[in-house]
């Protein structure tokens, strides 16, 4: 795709390791807590924006989220509204071909390893503690991406902003058949798993165990995404 005009979001490098996910403080859809093995990976410090979405329905023709005209999402560096997961891999198609890296949307499980920030057994990215000051819940705005963070692997807005698509069908019991190493989610499904907490939601999403789901062609405001890479 040379010419494309198009724009890579700064990376933050996650070696191979191990950790214990899920939680028996959120719903039964977390549990059992267990252990799984996650390559090294990078994923975007930031979800993806509407400045850079803009190129890619440049780009591409793609047509745009059915949010794009409302007036609360036209600052260009929030986060883009409304992408089905559909379009979050188109788009990742897309900057895969004009990179020439093989950009993708994160697993499940590399999403919940880069919440937690290499704590262990947090309920949040900074820690088990909520902020007195965090903005989660129902009546605030869509802030612009880089609002909360970073936590300790340099990433913002890892509890706040969008729920973010992860690569993976959902399925409420997988933990029980989850393999230990790269778990890759179901092999088929009718949704596909979101992490990480949004403007529209309660606090309760924000924790980096916390799970929700959506089916892959709908567009919800409080919807977005990053990507990630995989490293050798």
């Amino acid at each position: 795709m040379s010419g494309t005009a198009f724009i890579e979001a700064p990376m933050s490098p996650i070696d191979g390791c191990e950790f214990y996910m899920g939680s028996t403080d959120g719903g039964a859809n977390e549990t059992p807590v267990h252990r799984v093995w996650v390559d090294a990976f990078s994923i975007a410090r930031y979800p993806v924006s509407r400045r850079e979405y803009a190129l890619f329905i440049a780009a591409s023709g793609h047509p745009p989220p059915r949010f794009w005209e409302a007036a609360q999402f036209q600052h260009p560096d929030q986060p883009v509204a409304g992408p089905s997961w559909n379009a979050a891999m188109a788009y990742c198609k897309w900057l895969a071909d004009a990179s020439g890296k093989p950009y993708r949307l994160p697993t499940e499980a590399e999403r919940e390893k880069a919440a937690r920030g290499a704590l262990e057994n947090c309920d949040y990215p900074w820690g088990n503690e909520l902020p007195k000051d965090h903005k989660g819940g129902r009546e605030r705005a869509l802030d612009v991406v880089g609002t909360e963070g970073p936590n300790r692997y340099g990433l913002y807005d890892m509890a706040a902003g969008v729920h973010e698509w992860c690569a993976d069908y959902y399925d409420p019991s997988y933990y029980l058949e989850s393999p230990y190493r790269n778990p890759p989610g179901p092999q088929t499904g009718v949704r596909r798993v979101a992490r990480g907490g949004s403007w529209r939601h309660a606090i309760c999403f924000a924790r980096c165990a916390a799970r929700s789901s959506l089916a892959p062609d709908k567009e919800f405001s409080d919807f977005g995404f990053r990507y990630a890479l995989s490293l050798d």
